[in-house]
């Protein structure tokens, strides 16, 4: 982040620049004096907020917060605050382009042109319009309902899962996850992690869908029962699938979980990068500088999460309309 680096140094204020995956005794000692803690990945648990007696706030350079103990900061009456506008339409738009990929088989034919350098309109290649499909949509916050624009656009049916699912989503309601995911064609998963969404989409829920069906995930890969979904995929009980989140990041070749989905044609990996663009990295700078200087300043913090766990503080916060 070297444009909030230099304009943080530049109002005055001294850097400590950690890597993320610091180990927690070199974090510990090294928030003895912080005012604020500016994190993207590394966790930041209770004994970690504890150690710090001067600290007035924590921003999360992103959307994703559990990694903070939000609970533990609230006693302490320390703000927390994401980033959660930056990237909606981008991550949109990223996962309807995995959508697309998946259903002209973007991978298994650029596997082939490199391979042969070329490819004859086999069965084997054979794709399927978007136009007339059925989306179903695990979340329908900001980033599903950017989705659900989009697909309508290309005159898909558009359906939605979500217990607070808003009066003005473009498409139709579904009150039962399995049932809904049996109706579609392609299911594109937008919900936030938390105890109730983990494995939310499980062995169960893969099961109800169609053979000819495609699986996207830029969400949180514990959404997913990723070991239901591998063994879906070996079993060709699902189409395939497009992901851009792990439950364990990074992904690797060896030695992970999903090793295996490297080698099948009809998975498509891409490294937890939806989000970045050069326009949604500048909306990102520009937030989070904002609010680090907001806390700086001893301001009250402006929130713009609709997250419950960040509309549930009281102290030092302020929040979006």
């Amino acid at each position: 982040m070297p444009r909030v680096d230099a304009a943080l140094r530049a109002a005055g204020h001294e850097l400590v620049v950690l890597p993320d995956g610091i180990e927690e005794k070199t974090l510990v000692d090294n928030l003895k004096d912080a005012d604020l803690l500016l994190m993207c990945y590394t966790p930041v648990p209770a004994r970690i907020i504890d150690a710090a007696p001067r600290l007035k706030g924590i921003v999360k350079y992103g959307v994703g917060i559990d990694a903070i103990d939000i609970p533990a900061a609230r006693a302490r009456g320390i703000p927390v605050v994401n980033v959660p506008a930056y990237a909606e339409e981008t991550v949109a738009e990223g996962a309807f382009a995995l959508m697309l990929g998946l259903a002209r088989r973007f991978k298994a034919i650029q596997h082939e042109m490199d391979a042969s350098g070329w490819a004859w309109p086999t069965a084997r290649w054979l794709g399927q319009d978007l136009s007339g499909a059925t989306l179903g949509l695990v979340g329908a916050g900001r980033i599903g309902r950017s989705m659900a624009r989009m697909a309508a656009a290309f005159r898909m049916r558009v359906l939605g899962f979500d217990p607070q699912l808003p009066a003005d989503f473009p498409g139709e309601r579904r009150e039962n996850l399995v049932s809904m995911l049996g109706e579609c064609d392609f299911v594109s998963i937008h919900c936030v992690l938390n105890a109730q969404t983990r494995h939310l989409v499980g062995a169960a829920e893969i099961a109800a869908m169609k053979p000819s069906a495609f699986l996207i995930n830029v969400s949180r890969g514990e959404i997913v029962d990723e070991a239901a979904l591998l063994v879906a995929l070996h079993a060709e009980r699902i189409a395939g699938a497009a992901l851009d989140v792990y439950g364990r990041e990074p992904l690797a070749r060896n030695g992970h979980p999903l090793s295996a989905l490297y080698a099948m044609d009809n998975v498509i990996l891409w490294p937890h990068l939806t989000f970045y663009t050069r326009e949604a990295m500048q909306r990102l700078e520009e937030d989070t500088l904002a609010r680090c200087l907001e806390i700086l300043e001893g301001k009250p913090v402006l929130v713009k999460s609709a997250d419950p766990r960040l509309r549930a503080q009281t102290q030092g916060v302020r929040f979006a309309d």
